[in-house]
């Protein structure tokens, strides 16, 4: 930090660096005190915004041009990778670059100086202290451990008197030797450690510096060395002899008082620590280029009358099912029924859910109800007021996430339950315009890997995803191919590898994004209707089809 700038002494104007200050020139940010303030005012070359000190703005600190010192760089050249000034820009010298706003390029590249920050100091120098102290335990254990050997040599001396002082102290030299090689070793290692120790306390001072000036030119030429210490110091191996005596002959006493080997130091490479996305990063599978249907449960659901609509997976060979009648079935891949339930009020469910303790959820849209059924008993669990419940989903947290309309079919939001209480409520966006359409139409919801809220909104033909706090991320509204009619999705799922996955039944397909709404495949596989969506603990896909009053089981990782 800079002298003028301690807690302890007066703030002083940048300029003349004597008077205290009591003003700042936004556009120039700097500190001016009253007469540097009128001087810098009567500038008349560029504009000045000069304001109370107290009442100026936090601005970045935006890097002078070098090649127009009058002008800020309020730009990022992406191919030429330099910040530019409007002047640059107007000069022709990057015609045809890419450019993008400079304070994006701060944010992105001083949230990855936050990580690589968080990384050092709570992962990667936590392992060099661990080291550090693994290496000074040992030096401490150094005087016990020879002590011993020197003991050891002392008794045989002594038993061995005058014929074997000679023997004893080469054997004694030997092992100081030793000590003395092992010690040069361990301390030699003890000063790589150390070395890289400072390395990193100088680096996390400079990445904090750096975070807290704000200072774009700074940002911008840090460099990561993160992998290069992910890598740790080569730790040093040293074997402690030992001495076996053995039983006096004065003939073969240097054999029997006991060989002592060389000193054994060895070097391990040492062990490259994964980042810390790779430690949080699931397995990669990838897509298979042909989805195949790996088995198909015939529910015994009509498909004029009670057609089917929903599934939720139990476990890798049993589903639940229901549709358009009061009764929900659980099957096998054989299409055995296992177990059939029917709704408290005698109303059809809109939707089904499995919870992580293996109960199911259903939602009574007539009744106004969410309804847990655990060991075949039906609790009401939550009772809505002017609105009704559409989709219900499980979270991560066994939280429930239920999307429901109003009475009067105007509004829809998307409502966070822990247990019977209301958590979050989610309806609109940041511009106070509503998240989902209220036409009535059906919607389906999933949570994601990353705590994203996805919904497929079959009204709004889009599928809207929000993060964990309810702020809009993205909408999909169907991919850009030789479709024979619109995108209506209904039914939508989540996987280990958070793709979204949503059914298109109108055109007969699954789409697959990943987590930011980028179009990555089409599953057909011959699907008729689909619909309701649900994938198994190893991702294999389970589709309800509503023209076939089939659920099909599909891979494609």
């Amino acid at each position: 930090m800079h002298p003028r700038r301690s807690a302890q002494e007066v703030l002083l104007c940048d300029l003349c660096e004597t008077v205290p200050l009591q003003s700042h020139c936004e556009l120039c940010n700097i500190n001016l005190c009253v007469n540097c303030a009128v001087k810098h005012l009567s500038d008349s070359s560029k504009r000045h915004n000069v304001v109370p000190f107290l009442q100026r703005k936090v601005t970045p600190n935006y890097p002078k041009c070098p090649k127009h010192p009058e002008k800020h760089c309020e730009l990022h050249c992406e191919e030429c990778n330099i910040p530019v000034c409007s002047t640059c820009v107007s000069s022709g010298k990057h015609k045809g670059h890419d450019m993008s706003d400079i304070l994006e390029k701060l944010s992105a590249k001083t949230e990855s100086l936050q990580k690589d920050l968080k990384e050092l100091e709570t992962r990667i120098y936590p392992r060099y202290e661990e080291m550090a102290s693994d290496v000074q335990t040992e030096k401490a254990e150094l005087e016990t451990k020879y002590g011993k050997l020197t003991t050891i040599a002392d008794q045989q001396g002594e038993i061995l008197h005058r014929e074997i002082t000679a023997i004893v102290n080469r054997r004694k030299s030997a092992i100081a030797e030793m000590k003395t090689k092992h010690l040069e070793a361990l301390n030699k290692n003890t000063e790589e450690i150390t070395q890289k120790m400072a390395e990193l306390k100088q680096i996390m001072s400079d990445l904090k510096s750096i975070l807290k000036l704000n200072d774009v030119s700074l940002t911008s030429t840090y460099k990561s060395r993160n992998s290069e210490f992910r890598t740790l110091p080569p730790k040093v191996r040293v074997t402690v002899p030992s001495l076996s005596p053995q039983k006096i002959n004065k003939d073969q006493l240097n054999e029997m008082f006991g060989s002592l080997p060389p000193l054994s130091i060895n070097t391990e490479h040492g062990d490259t620590m994964k980042s810390a996305e790779a430690v949080s990063s699931p397995p990669v599978k990838p897509l298979l280029d042909e989805p195949r249907v790996t088995a198909t449960i015939n529910t015994g659901y009509s498909r004029f009358l009670d057609r089917l609509f929903s599934v939720s997976c139990l476990s890798e060979d049993q589903v639940w099912t229901c549709g358009i009648n009061n009764t929900m079935k659980l099957l096998n891949l054989q299409s055995k029924l296992l177990t059939s339930i029917q709704t408290k009020s005698g109303n059809r469910p809109i939707d089904i859910a499995v919870t992580r303790d293996g109960d199911l959820v259903y939602t009574d849209y007539d009744d106004n109800t969410i309804n847990l059924i655990k060991n075949k008993q039906i609790q009401t669990v939550i009772t809505l007021q002017g609105w009704r419940p559409l989709s219900v989903c499980c979270t991560a947290g066994n939280d429930l996430l239920v999307i429901m309309d109003s009475d009067d079919v105007k509004q829809s939001k998307v409502v966070r339950y822990s247990g019977s209480t209301e958590k979050q409520s989610i309806q609109f966006d940041d511009q106070g315009r509503p998240l989902y359409s209220s036409d009535g139409d059906s919607k389906y919801l999933s949570e994601n890997k990353n705590l994203d809220i996805c919904v497929a909104d079959c009204g709004a033909s889009a599928v809207v995803v929000v993060n964990q706090s309810g702020k809009l991320r993205f909408r999909y509204t169907g991919h850009r191919s030789n479709t024979k009619q619109s995108f209506t999705p209904h039914g939508i799922t989540t996987d280990s590898q958070s793709h979204i996955l949503t059914a298109d039944g109108n055109n007969r397909r699954i789409h697959i994004l990943d987590q930011d709404g980028q179009f990555l495949r089409y599953i057909h596989c011959g699907l008729r209707g689909p619909c309701g969506l649900c994938v198994d603990i190893r991702d294999n896909l389970f589709v309800a089809e509503r023209h076939t009053a089939k659920v099909k089981k599909i891979q494609y990782l």
